[in-house]
């Protein structure tokens, strides 16, 4: 077996990949595949935002033999590595020749290992996170959707172990022995255009995702969310305070003033579109919304009713709808992240480490998507876990990447 480095080789054959019949758009190029160095680059990352962001006093002890860097770097390797379940198995995995040169610097004691997450501050990785996030390329967006940089908002469950009592939460499918449910929320604005995470908050379950929502609340952003979301018509006013725009979905029940009608043009008619108006929203006059546009689209289902603080002139009723069928991304991306990149066994339990662990994913997910140029497939992963195991060679990879690609590619065009 052909020993590969676990944070890849700097050599590419430049003919390693292609095709028969090659395509200059599926080659992966070598800026893309930036050779692989996943851990080393993460590492980096992890330095950079250090030197900007102070360190616990325990981290700068001399008598601490674990680093930052070399607790993230194999946290990391873990999450990625499909061997490592346990933190036994982190304990053992360093004391492994080639992790201690690639991954950390020493061998890790199991207790130590589990300490470290009550001694890390989480807005070190937020940092990273944002950095990496920045770096995926931007796509181009129509002149028809505004200036407003458009994101799906939702959260997700996590179910959490029962010694997570932190996490305890009220809600969901109760527990065959009796005991009340335990989950991790995750908060997260993902970018439609770019399909990326931008902000994310990891909370108890049982927390508000609206009141986490407006902490987060970026000047000039617009917002895609289901009719949790649109169920408190006072958020309608403090968004636009903050100069957001937003598209949200309205409960059936929702108590409708219509104050002016809009004309169907037959673009939005062939959209679905049915009807669009201005109006207020509310039983009680004192408790009425601001004044907003609806939308009503007609599903298989029934109609659906949207709301909106932009005239059709900003933002045309079909491209309301169209936004809004683009909010299931999120759900796409929160199926993703817990069934191929597999964030459902916790290796840390306290609220701080639950963090740490689901950024960690997120992380690894932008490095992923920065090196195959999209987020990579349950099938990528598997040929990716193949190669840092040391079963895949660096040209069995480009190629087994390449071929993939194509094939996205061309579902996509059929």
């Amino acid at each position: 077996m052909t020993q590969v480095s676990l944070t890849g080789s700097p050599q590419v054959p430049p003919e390693v990949g292609s095709s028969p019949n090659p395509t200059p758009s599926a080659a992966l190029t070598e800026r893309e595949l930036g050779h692989w160095k996943l851990l080393q680059r993460f590492r980096e990352l992890v330095e950079q935002a250090l030197r900007h962001h102070p360190s616990h006093g325990s981290w700068v002890d001399p008598r601490r033999r674990l680093h930052v860097a070399d607790y993230l770097s194999l946290f990391l390797f873990g999450l990625l590595n499909p061997v490592v379940q346990t933190l036994r198995g982190f304990s053992e995995a360093t004391q492994l020749q080639r992790v201690q040169g690639e991954v950390c610097t020493g061998r890790v004691p199991r207790a130590t290992f589990s300490d470290a997450q009550h001694v890390l501050d989480p807005a070190l990785l937020e940092r990273v996170f944002s950095d990496l996030s920045a770096r995926i390329p931007q796509q181009s967006a129509p002149k028809s959707m505004g200036p407003w940089q458009w994101m799906a908002r939702d959260g997700s469950l996590f179910r959490a172990l029962p010694r997570m009592t932190w996490a305890l939460y009220g809600a969901g499918r109760p527990r065959s022995d009796g005991e009340p449910s335990r989950a991790v929320r995750l908060h997260l604005s993902l970018h439609l255009l770019d399909d990326k995470p931008v902000q994310v908050a990891v909370r108890p379950g049982r927390q508000c995702e609206r009141a986490v929502w407006e902490e987060q609340l970026e000047q000039g952003a617009g917002y895609v969310g289901d009719r949790y979301f649109g169920e408190n018509y006072q958020v309608f006013d403090r968004l636009e305070k903050k100069g957001c725009a937003f598209v949200l979905r309205l409960m059936d029940t929702a108590v409708v003033h219509v104050e002016e009608e809009l004309p169907v043009t037959e673009q939005d008619r062939a959209a679905n579109v049915v009807r669009q108006a201005w109006a207020c929203l509310g039983h009680h006059a004192r408790k009425r919304s601001v004044r907003v546009r609806l939308v009503w689209i007609q599903t298989l289902e029934g109609q659906i009713l949207l709301a909106t603080n932009l005239a059709p002139s900003a933002l045309s009723a079909a491209l309301v709808g169209e936004l809004y069928r683009k909010r299931w991304l999120i759900e796409m991306f929160f199926r993703w992240v817990k069934c191929v990149l597999g964030c459902g066994h916790w290796f840390a339990e306290s609220q701080a480490g639950a963090t740490i662990q689901i950024y960690l994913a997120l992380i690894a997910g932008l490095l992923l998507q920065l090196y195959t140029g999209r987020r990579p497939t349950q099938r990528m992963m598997e040929l990716v876990r193949m190669y840092l195991m040391g079963w895949a060679t660096e040209a069995e990879l480009e190629t087994g990447l390449n071929r993939y690609r194509q094939e996205l590619d061309k579902r996509k065009k059929s």
